[in-house]
Formats: structure tokens, sequence, C-alpha cells
């Protein structure tokens, strides 16, 4: 499937006394989606926000919320966080004993369902869910924390993902470490939405953002053209 690559800033890197402003920001500088780590301090050992937060600056945009729950259990919450606005709700194959049923879940609440695997986690653990996905989230840093290094070995996992794909519409998102350097291995691998906090939000404001994004943007693009060629 080909697809342009899509860029989604994760405001876990923003500056959270103004979050409003800066999602309109990263949205005016050219991010397509916004990317929502929600952290609970027992799946991984960070705490950051919920769903009471997400629906506060909702009103901000109209670009796709892409929620990435780091939450166990999370089907509990999978009510919540649809009725904040999030468009794209994914869970951790890790954080619970019924996969499946979590995704239904998401569907049935009429939103994007979205896996996401650990590092050390096979991506055959979700062979027999692929028909009920929209996206798959890998990360390519240990879940926690922002600022993280890349871990080189999900290149390769990210070019098996792809192939067990196959021709399914399901996006494959890249989360941990991603920056103008480690975009073009990925994205030439198959991932077509990359997730980047830090990369993106130095500097301050709009222009510096836009600035950002495109050079993680070009990159991947540049990487991808390469690769049909």
């Amino acid at each position: 499937m080909n697809r342009k690559t899509l860029i989604a800033p994760s405001v876990l890197s923003a500056d959270f006394s103004r979050l409003g402003e800066e999602v309109e920001d990263i949205v005016g500088a050219g991010a397509d989606w916004v990317h929502l780590d929600v952290m609970d301090g027992h799946f991984v050992p960070n705490i950051t926000f919920g769903p009471q937060v997400i629906k506060s600056i909702r009103n901000r945009t109209e670009a796709i919320f892409d929620c990435h729950l780091m939450i166990a259990p999370a089907d509990d919450y999978l009510g919540a966080f649809a009725d904040a606005g999030c468009d794209f709700i994914t869970v951790h194959a890790e954080a619970g004993a019924h996969l499946d049923r979590s995704l239904q879940t998401i569907r049935n609440l009429g939103k994007k369902a979205g896996v996401s695997l650990n590092p050390s986690t096979a991506e055959t653990v979700i062979e027999y869910v692929l028909d009920r996905l929209d996206l798959v989230l890998l990360m390519t840093v240990n879940p926690g924390f922002g600022g993280q290094a890349f871990i080189p070995s999900v290149v390769e996992k990210t070019r098996r993902l792809k192939a067990l794909i196959g021709n399914r519409p399901i996006h494959i998102e890249i989360d941990g470490g991603v920056t103008p350097e480690t975009a073009p291995l990925v994205a030439a691998a198959g991932a077509d939405v990359l997730v980047a906090g830090s990369a993106i939000f130095r500097g301050n404001g709009k222009v510096a953002y836009a600035h950002n994004i495109a050079a993680i943007r070009s990159a991947a693009d540049n990487a991808r053209q390469y690769e049909a060629a």
C-alpha cells in the first residue's frame, strides 16, 4: 500500500502549561496527526494525562487524535478515550490477555483500532487479529519516557511486519527516537506514520516546528521513493 508519510508529533514533549496552543502550533506547522501518549505509572514507569486532558484540547483542531494507551488494563477505559475525541485508539499487545476483545471494543465504539508492540515483542503475536486492525505501532524505544535512543533492530522488524500485513489497509506507525536520520530507515522498511516528540518540539513555536516536521517528512519520503524505484 502506497501512502505519503504522515507525521504525528507527540505532545509528551510539548509545553504542558500551554498545551492547547502547542496543539494548534504543530497542526499549523504541518503535522498530520496529534499523537497522545497516555501512561499510567503501572504498565510503564511514568504518568502523563488522561481522557479529561484530551477532551479539553479536542476543540483546538480537527486533526486526527492518535491515542497510544500505555496502560494496563486498558479495556475499562476505552469508552472514556473514545468520548474524549480520540480517532485512533491503540492498545499494547502486552497489556492484557484478550487483545481480540479490546480491538472489537474499539471498533464498536466507532474508532480506528491499533495495537502497539514493545521492542522485544515479535510481530507474529498479531497474526490472528490483523483483520481487526487499522494501525500497528512499533516501539523503537522501550515505552515510558521521551528522548530515548532509537533501537536499530526494529528496522528489520518493520520489514517483517510489512510482509505480514500484505495488502491490508493497515498503517505502520513508528514511535521512539524518530529524527531526520532514523526516519529514512523505517520509512524504507514500510512505515508510513512517524511519531516524534523532542525532534519536533525543539525550538520555540510554529516556525521551528514547521522546519522540524519538514525535515523528518522529506527524509522519510525520499527513502520511500528510493525503495520503490
